[in-house]
């Protein structure tokens, strides 16, 4: 009779026993679908099921294994990118934020980095970088070229959500640009340049890079300054990969994303991709394309630019001389243009060169060195400090 009393008060909770089911279900769900390592759409790593070991048995131990457990859980859970694309929709659609996954979501599906100033370790990396750069144009006068790509924020501000107070950049670029000047280094500003062309396509909507466009721009502001003829586009053939999703979209991951197209230049140049192992120029390397062709199937297709960020890489040109260029991301897109000028254009990506570039310097005999960075890179790179460094 209680039994019965019991299974007829649970009819007149229709939500509990739905929600009792759902978690069954996805429970058995769970235990049938294979973890995965990746999450190509949020290009992340995704946490692993944590190993039941002794150390459970101790209160440390066991805390430590229930909060590794609720990240895979979290990571884990079956059909995890339609959760994270549902959550978006209620978010922007039914109701109307304009940010989603710390990305203000702009006018003309532009997406923009939500960042309202320099948090505790910009306020010590910032100052330090431009010091950097400085000691750099000191030891080498007249052979330094500084540019500093400003955020889309800066080149779109009609497009950035209403009220939305996003950090001026431009106070910080000025001091970059002193320190550069007064150390007998070239700084080339590339705001104005960039807003000149901001009727063309030459920042992606779902990515925080400039498009190729864009970063041609930039570089004809370099072939300016050196006297040099630009890279001839209409010379050469153009590749379009349509269905680009960037890292803004891998965060906010809004429902009515307008995807992106990439474009390559094809062009044959060898280019090494080296075995750093100390200072100075190392022996062995791989030599490949100048494009990962690979990386145009997946998600991140913005990788197959100088098969991404490489301690140290030479590709060979049809131009004359040599050229040092140090740098984050954005320079993987405007690189494949130096060939055009160079003979020999080396790349140093200081995330993975773990040296001073003295040695590298000395060995190469550089014409010209190059440091291109976006701003966002330029003030958080805790890597950058490397290059002001002596030896």
């Amino acid at each position: 009779m209680q039994q019965r009393k019991r299974k007829s008060g649970l009819i007149h909770y229709p939500v509990l026993m739905l929600a009792g089911v759902f978690f069954a279900g996805m429970f058995l769900l769970d235990c049938f679908t294979p973890d995965r390592a990746v999450s190509e759409l949020e290009n992340k790593t995704l946490t692993q099921r944590p190993p039941v070991t002794a150390q459970i048995l101790t209160p440390a131990g066991l805390n430590s294994f229930f909060n590794n457990y609720t990240q895979y859980a979290k990571d884990q859970v079956p059909g995890r990118d339609a959760w994270i694309s549902l959550q978006s929709f209620v978010e922007t659609a039914l109701l109307q934020k304009t940010q989603s996954g710390g990305v203000l979501l702009g006018a003309a599906g532009q997406m923009f980095d939500r960042t309202y100033g320099l948090v505790s370790s910009e306020e010590r990396t910032l100052p330090r970088n431009i010091a950097a750069v400085g000691a750099l144009a000191a030891r080498y006068p007249g052979r330094v070229y500084v540019m500093v790509a400003p955020a889309a924020s800066a080149v779109y501000p009609e497009r950035v959500p209403a009220a939305a107070p996003l950090l001026e950049e431009q106070v910080y670029l000025d001091q970059i640009e002193a320190a550069v000047e007064a150390n007998g280094g070239v700084y080339l500003p590339l705001r104005q340049a960039l807003a000149e062309h901001k009727d063309e396509y030459i920042y992606y909507r779902t990515d925080h890079h400039w498009t190729t466009l864009g970063a041609y721009y930039a570089y004809s502001e370099l072939c300016g300054a050196l006297g040099l003829a630009p890279f001839d586009l209409a010379a050469h053939t153009a590749v379009e990969v349509p269905d680009f999703y960037g890292t803004f979209y891998s965060r906010a991951r809004t429902w009515n994303a307008q995807p992106d197209t990439l474009t390559y230049y094809e062009l044959d140049n060898p280019l090494t991709i080296y075995t750093v192992t100390g200072p100075g120029m190392p022996a062995e390397g791989e030599t490949v394309g100048l494009y990962d062709l690979a990386k145009l199937d997946v998600y991140d297709k913005y990788a197959a630019f100088l098969h991404g960020n490489n301690g140290l890489s030479r590709i060979e040109g049809e131009g004359e001389g040599r050229i040092l260029v140090v740098k984050d991301s954005y320079a993987n897109s405007l690189v494949p243009f130096l060939t055009a000028n160079y003979a020999q254009i080396d790349v140093v990506d200081l995330r993975n060169y773990n040296y001073g570039l003295d040695a590298l310097i000395a060995e190469n005999g550089y014409e010209q060195i190059l440091v291109l960075y976006s701003f966002d890179s330029f003030k958080s790179d805790p890597y950058l400090y490397r290059a002001g460094i002596e030896g």
